[in-house]
């Protein structure tokens, strides 16, 4: 079931990074759609780890939730998120980008 919040403004960087965990491990579960995730992008599995802190790599992997609509309702399914709270993630972690990593 989805959980449906109705947000008092934008998302903050911490339910942003939330959410980018949330998908990370939604990937991680799945083989396949993590080495798709991995050939679209263009990132070795070993450097995963180090890139957590770079607010950009959480914005590409939404992006990648965020352009297939299956994948997306697969996440929101397992996650209990509505896809309106990943693009929401999104944007708050590219206004975070100047910010860099945390």
């Amino acid at each position: 079931m989805i959980r449906e919040r109705k947000p008092a403004g934008p998302m903050g960087r911490d339910e942003a990074d939330a959410v980018g965990v949330e998908a990370l491990s939604f990937l991680a579960g799945d083989p396949k759609l993590l080495a798709r995730f991995l050939d679209l992008s263009g990132i070795e599995p070993m450097e995963m780890r180090a890139r957590i802190s770079d607010p950009a790599f959480f914005a590409g992997l939404l992006d990648f939730l965020l352009a297939h609509e299956g994948t997306l309702a697969a996440f929101s399914q397992a996650s209990g998120r509505a896809g309106e709270s990943v693009a929401a993630a999104r944007e708050a972690l590219s206004a975070d980008f100047a910010a860099g990593p945390r």
